[in-house]
């Protein structure tokens, strides 16, 4: 296709925390040279966070439990004793129509199937490649394993829960608005003049860490 939809994220990983610095500062530069921000504005800026969102699902949803078992199918490339995908596909449909229905009950049993079907494909899995040979000759199916697992075995009120399958790295933020009380991302500094609002810096901070320690405009 002429547009690939992870053609910007293959270029991020491609060049790198560095390239991206470096082509932010040559908007800066641009930026002076066109007098659309002054010298004089770069003295005052102002700092806030936000949150990157990205889609996720509830840690323990049952649409999580079916997108990490078909992503371990689909990387596999053996032959496994059953793959559950017609199971699971329709378990995943009468999930969405029981709870839907209010019948929570029924909703949890067809959750708890999806888990099932996941677990077994894990350890079907591990059984065909042995963690030693998934660790050597598959790196990024031994990736999608541990990231499997963890959304197999978390709990509710566990701590560094996976909420993503394919961007196991985002993290429950609560952001205290109204509208909004959680937000499921990572959370983003940026740093843009006072006068003209030009973004003069942007840093990722993993960890939620505290708004007042997070990070420092150099």
């Amino acid at each position: 296709m002429p547009i690939d939809p992870s053609q910007m994220t293959k270029f991020r990983d491609r060049i790198g925390e560095e390239g991206c610095e470096f082509m932010l500062s040559l908007t800066v530069v641009a930026g002076i040279a066109t007098q659309t921000v002054s010298k004089a504005s770069l003295a005052v800026v102002n700092v806030d966070t936000t949150v990157q969102d990205k889609a996720v699902a509830y840690p323990t949803d049952a649409k999580l439990y079916h997108k990490a078992r078909k992503t371990l199918v689909k990387q596999l490339g053996i032959a496994l004793r059953q793959s559950y995908e017609r199971l699971s596909k329709r378990a995943l449909m009468m999930n969405g129509r029981y709870a839907h229905a209010r019948q929570m009950q029924r909703a949890k049993r067809e959750q708890k199937r999806l888990r099932t079907y996941l677990g077994r494909v894990i350890r079907d899995i591990e059984r065909k490649l042995g963690h030693q040979q998934a660790t050597q000759n598959h790196p990024r199916l031994n990736r999608l394993l541990e990231i499997a697992k963890r959304i197999h075995t978390q709990q509710r009120n566990d701590k560094n829960k996976v909420y993503s399958v394919h961007a196991p790295e985002v993290e429950c933020i609560a952001k205290g608005k109204a509208h909004k009380h959680y937000e499921f991302g990572v959370k983003v500094g940026v740093a843009s003049t006072s006068k003209e609002s030009f973004v003069v810096g942007m840093k990722s901070l993993p960890g939620n860490p505290y708004e007042d320690t997070h990070w420092r405009l150099h």
